[in-house]
């Protein structure tokens, strides 16, 4: 594991991974535009959920670039990035399942959306998370399962339709796992430094 903190505390590894979230954020956002015409504009804030949950971690790594901590930022990343990197990968493997074929497209989201998962959690010995910060994280979380599943504002898989009731279910439970990982990894495990100085 030395050998995978020294990478993470790497400043120019920092940067590197900074400019492909920024380029996979605005992916993400155009990605979303065709729903995002059809959307009201109250909701307009909670639909593009994937490209938010980068821009969050783009929030975290210029903090980190920065010698700070914005917590309120890490935890809304540790939980999203984990809720919608799992949550794309299982619809995209449904979607094979249902219709029997997956674009390239497809499996790109895949590949990139099981990145997105795994590197709120890589980053989380360096976290300051307090629990009030779990606790907005949280509200925020479950809010958007309101916005998505309540008021059918979920991200559009058109071959899925028909088991928009499982996955609403399925993303309810996934949130609460994602909250669960988010007090763990930021409460119960030790606090890493990353050689520069906190405020």
């Amino acid at each position: 594991m030395l050998w995978l903190m020294t990478i993470l505390r790497n400043k120019t590894f920092l940067w590197f991974l900074l400019i492909v979230n920024v380029f996979g954020t605005i992916y993400g956002y155009i990605w979303y535009i065709p729903q995002l015409r059809n959307t009201p504009p109250q909701f307009l804030l909670f639909v593009p959920d994937s490209p938010t949950a980068s821009l969050f971690f783009c929030f975290v790594l210029i903090a980190f670039i920065l010698n700070r901590n914005w917590p309120i930022f890490e935890v809304l990343a540790i939980i999203t990035l984990f809720k919608y990197g799992v949550w794309a990968v299982v619809m995209n493997l449904l979607t094979l399942m249902v219709s029997g074929d997956l674009p390239w497209e497809g499996y790109m989201l895949m590949a990139s959306h099981g990145a997105m998962a795994v590197q709120g959690i890589l980053y989380s010995s360096f976290y300051r998370v307090k629990l009030w910060h779990i606790v907005a994280g949280a509200v925020w979380t479950i809010h958007n399962d309101i916005i998505d599943y309540v008021f059918m504002q979920f991200p559009v898989y058109s071959r899925l339709y028909m088991y928009i009731q499982d996955i609403g279910y399925f993303t309810f439970w996934l949130s609460i796992i994602s909250i669960a990982i988010a007090y763990y990894f930021t409460q119960k495990t030790n606090r890493l430094s990353l050689d520069y100085k906190f405020d």
